[in-house]
C-alpha cells in the first residue's frame, strides 16, 4: 500500500519530510494542477473542513503556516475555535501512529510577529494543548489525542537565498555559538487513535 503525505500552506513547492510515495498539497491560492507532480487543491483550512476521508494520511506537514491561523473566529453569529478546529481535522485525517510535523515562528521571537498576518502566536508549551498527558484543549472542544514524537525544540531557521552556501555556514555557527538564536519551534507528533 503507497504511503500519503499532505503538506499543508504548501504554495507551489510542497515539501514531503519523510518521503511518502504520494504527495498531496493544500492551499488557497489557484495552481495549475497540470504544471505541478503532485496531487494539490485549493481550500482554505481554516473555514473548511479537510476534503479527505478519516484516517488518509501518514504524514501532515505545516512550515510557516499554524502562525496564520487564528484561534478564534465569528462566523454565523457565534464564535468558533477555529486553531482548535484545524488540530481536529489534523488528528481526524491521520492514520493511527500518523505525524504531524509543524515548524512556526515562536513566541518571543521577533519572526513571530514581523509578518503582518501572523495572528497565532505559539510558544513552547502550546503543544500541552494538544499531547498527551494533559491535552487542556480538550476544554475547548479538541477530539483528537497526539503524543510527542520528539522533543519540541527551538531551531534557527535561515535566509532560503542563502541554502546551501558558505554564508548560511558561518551565518549558523555565529547563531549557534555566540547567540544560541532560534526562531522557529518544531513539533513533530504522533497521532493516538
Amino acid at each position: 500500500m503507497k504511503t500519503k503525505h499532505l503538506d499543508i500552506g504548501c504554495g507551489i513547492n510542497p515539501r514531503n519530510p519523510f518521503s511518502r510515495d504520494m504527495l498531496y498539497g493544500i492551499d488557497i491560492i489557484n495552481v495549475d494542477n497540470s504544471e505541478v507532480d503532485f496531487e494539490y487543491i485549493k481550500s482554505d483550512v481554516v473555514l473548511e473542513k479537510l476534503p479527505f476521508e478519516d484516517s488518509f494520511f501518514d504524514s501532515i506537514s505545516c512550515y510557516d503556516f499554524l502562525e496564520h491561523i487564528p484561534r478564534i473566529i465569528h462566523r454565523n453569529s457565534k464564535l468558533e475555535f477555529s486553531f482548535i478546529e484545524f488540530m481536529n481535522e489534523v488528528h481526524r485525517v491521520l492514520k493511527p501512529k500518523g505525524i504531524f510535523y509543524a515548524l512556526t515562528p515562536g513566541y518571543p521571537d521577533q519572526a513571530a510577529f514581523v509578518d503582518p498576518t501572523h495572528v497565532n502566536f505559539i510558544t513552547s508549551k502550546t503543544h500541552k494543548y494538544f499531547t498527551l498527558p494533559k491535552l487542556r484543549a480538550k476544554a475547548y472542544g479538541f477530539k483528537g489525542s497526539f503524543k510527542l514524537s520528539s522533543r519540541v525544540k527551538w531551531i534557527k531557521v535561515t535566509n532560503e537565498l542563502e541554502k546551501n552556501s558558505f554564508k548560511k555556514f558561518l551565518k549558523s555557527i555565529f547563531y549557534f555559538f555566540l547567540y544560541k538564536h532560534r526562531s522557529h519551534l518544531m513539533w513533530k507528533f504522533e497521532c493516538i487513535k
